[in-house]
């Protein structure tokens, strides 16, 4: 388990460098010029002074040697300094707004698995019923409702209309005179809203997953011997199907890993959270290169790491691929 665990860690080297080389050499082959977003404002800027901000920015050199010194860096875990205005470390701003994100991302997934799970265990077992047929229809109303509009409703009802909870922000305009307790209650309250929304999607899919692989577990007949055995159903429901119904659960839970970062875009943008997605996403539209290959390098770094983890996940649900994989 161990060494296989190593070497799929050495092979994650140069699958990383392959994906900041081709993400690297597409942004910069994007039309238009990050200067331009300097220059352009300013009616007086001249070409001499657009040739000047491209020598600072090392934008005159080729793009291989571009790479070379920004992998050069990157060895030294130096993202090198934003393009924004504030000219900041780009790992001083992602350190910034990172457990933003994540304790977003990090509750809608721990949500989505205590619902989905038994949801969609038990739409199996009753398939057919009334609460299959209640949750079917429920999941898929979820699933085929757009998150924005879900959270500009949640906005409008429980936030405008009830004024249950607050509408924007991570805590309210007297936060920090707060106690501990009443801080973190208050960041509850604000966060309530965007985990639930941003839940109902991976819950809608996740529990179609599970009530997939549970019908057709149900009808192998290894489980009609653990019932003859004497086992008693709730045994043979959550120890034997659940865990073999699971592996391709696994899958999509590993898939999800690099979401923990830049997948709230859409609920940091409507509800104003100071976290990675805007920020990557501001990037983006402002040119910004080093924030941007920043974003991308964890991002492609959680995905391996998720594979890796979907891989050791199989281990653990099934024996069979424990006993060929991991020898």
């Amino acid at each position: 388990m161990l060494k296989y665990t190593v070497a799929r860690l050495i092979m994650m080297i140069p699958t990383l460098l392959g994906i900041t080389l081709v993400s690297f050499v597409v942004i910069h082959l994007a039309p238009g010029d990050p200067t331009d977003l300097v220059t352009d404002l300013n009616p007086q800027a001249s070409q001499s002074a657009k040739k000047r901000l491209r020598e600072i920015y090392g934008l005159d050199q080729p793009i291989p040697v571009q790479y070379w010194n920004w992998l050069k860096r990157l060895a030294e875990l130096d993202f090198g300094r934003s393009r924004a205005p504030d000219r900041r470390l780009v790992l001083d701003k992602i350190k910034e707004r990172l457990p933003v994100t994540l304790t977003l991302n990090v509750c809608s997934m721990g949500l989505i698995l205590l619902i989905s799970l038994p949801l969609g265990m038990q739409a199996a077992v009753r398939a057919g019923g009334l609460f299959d047929q209640t949750s079917t229809v429920f999941v898929f109303v979820c699933f085929a409702a757009p998150s924005f509009w879900l959270a500009l409703l949640g906005m409008w009802l429980f936030g405008v209309n009830l004024g249950w909870l607050p509408v924007s922000g991570l805590g309210s305009l007297d936060h920090a005179q707060l106690g501990a307790w009443d801080r973190a209650l208050d960041t509850a309250k604000h966060l309530l809203m965007p985990v639930t929304i941003s839940s109902l999607g991976g819950l809608a899919g996740l529990s179609r997953y599970l009530r997939s692989n549970m019908l057709e577990v149900i009808r192998q007949d290894f489980l009609n011997t653990a019932r003859a055995k004497g086992l008693p159903e709730r045994t043979v429901i959550w120890k034997h199907a659940l865990r073999n119904a699971l592996i391709p659960v696994i899958t999509v839970l590993g898939l999800s890993v690099p979401g923990l970062v830049g997948g709230s875009v859409i609920m940091e943008s409507v509800y104003a959270i100071p976290g990675l997605g805007q920020l990557f996403y501001n990037a983006v539209m402002g040119r910004d290169y080093p924030l941007v290959m920043g974003g991308l390098v964890i991002g492609a770094a959680l995905t391996l790491v998720g594979n890796l983890l979907a891989d050791l996940g199989y281990a653990w649900a099934d024996p069979r691929i424990r006993d060929t994989a991991f020898k």
